[in-house]
């Protein structure tokens, strides 16, 4: 049951959403708010399975909902992804790019098929979704929300492959808002932290002992929510936010501000052999 409140007066009333990687995890999250907040959500992921049981859970809340399976590898099938958004819920306002891939790897163990995918998904895959959407986008008002990672400008150990990623598709974030911008739609990009109850940080942290030890790492001395990353995308995707385009946001607590050595003790990467 949900723990939020009916609302009747949402602040994405009339808006729709695309949401990619919106079946699971931060990207599950945000979906949800968009979704609480009246906006017509559409999910785009790989698994039908995942995107079937996220639009039940939100049709549940009282949200609008499809899922449409697809590969943002694919530049094809997203163009495809789109048009049935179109089609069904008309021009799209908000376009998140969620979908991402990551594994613990040294470069000297990590095959040449193991970067590009990463490299695929994150960077072909973020620049295939906006350049798919962008035909279709409210213009002005449309809102992108590219999902990034500290990794972006923070080198670490065994992520060489999402340090390259991440930092393309926070320049690919900076040059559409350059080219976008005077069309009226506004690009920016999303840095989540350490965030509790995610594939992520059960990978980083399995255990109580490595729990506590990516939260002393980070100033605020907690990890962050899902809802945490939710609302700050929410916030991008309203007029308050009218004037913020081009940025590349942060939200961890403060533990980038303690550099690459203290991220990599607490996520165990520390280069060592």
């Amino acid at each position: 049951m949900s723990t939020y409140p009916v609302f009747h007066d949402s602040l994405l009333t009339g808006k729709v959403a695309v949401i990619t990687g919106g079946g699971s995890g931060i990207n599950l999250g945000i979906t949800q708010v968009l979704a609480r907040h009246g906006a017509k959500v559409a999910l785009l992921g790989r698994s039908q399975e995942k995107l079937d049981a996220a639009v039940a859970g939100i049709a549940a809340d009282g949200g609008t909902a499809m899922g449409l399976s697809a590969d943002v590898r694919d530049y094809a099938r997203v163009e495809a992804a789109f048009q049935q958004v179109r089609d069904a819920r008309g021009e799209i306002d908000i376009v998140i790019c969620g979908a991402a891939g990551n594994f613990p790897a040294p470069a000297l163990g990590m095959s040449a098929n193991g970067f590009k995918a990463v490299v695929d998904i994150d960077v072909l895959g973020t620049f295939n979704t906006c350049r798919a959407a962008y035909t279709h986008l409210r213009k002005p008002g449309a809102s992108i929300v590219n999902i990034s990672a500290p990794q972006a400008f923070i080198p670490m150990a065994y992520q060489a492959h999402v340090c390259a990623a991440k930092a393309g598709v926070d320049m690919i974030t900076k040059t559409l808002a350059i080219e976008w911008g005077p069309a009226g739609v506004r690009v920016n990009s999303v840095v989540p932290g350490p965030i509790d109850e995610t594939e992520g940080m059960k990978r980083l942290a399995p255990t109580p002992e490595a729990r506590e030890r990516v939260v002393q790492g980070v100033p605020l001395k907690r990890l962050g929510q899902k809802q945490d990353i939710a609302d700050l995308v929410l916030f991008l995707c309203t007029p308050a936010a009218s004037f913020i385009h081009g940025a590349v946001l942060v939200c961890d607590g403060g533990q980038s501000l303690l550099g690459a050595g203290t991220m990599a003790s607490a996520a165990g990467l520390r280069g060592e052999k």
